[in-house]
């Protein structure tokens, strides 16, 4: 699991039927250095990391920050095959980084 800063959500015009009614939100990835920025702050930081497109269910916004799991682990959620390489696993509610 990775944890990363929600900056922004994905509206699809058109989509699978497995991704029919599902939220995508827009993901930049933290990496260590950032968390002790973070849980001084109390505030998102967008990274140098490229963004992604992760699944969620748990009903994340922009500004949380979430735990997420990527490549085949990301799918095991689903009954059906889903076209999904990011899922959210977690809403983080604080850090405390020393």
């Amino acid at each position: 699991m990775r944890l990363g800063c929600v900056i922004g959500k994905v509206i699809l015009n058109l989509a699978c039927d497995s991704l029919a009614g599902s939220r995508l939100l827009v993901v930049s990835p933290l990496k260590k250095d950032q968390l002790k920025l973070i849980s001084d702050a109390r505030t998102c930081v967008m990274s140098q990391e490229q963004t992604l497109i992760v699944y969620d269910n748990l009903g994340a916004g922009v500004g949380d920050i979430i735990g997420f799991v990527e490549g085949r682990e990301a799918a095991v959620p689903f009954k059906a095959d889903t076209p999904v390489d990011a899922y959210n696993a977690a809403i983080i509610d604080t850090i405390s980084y020393k």
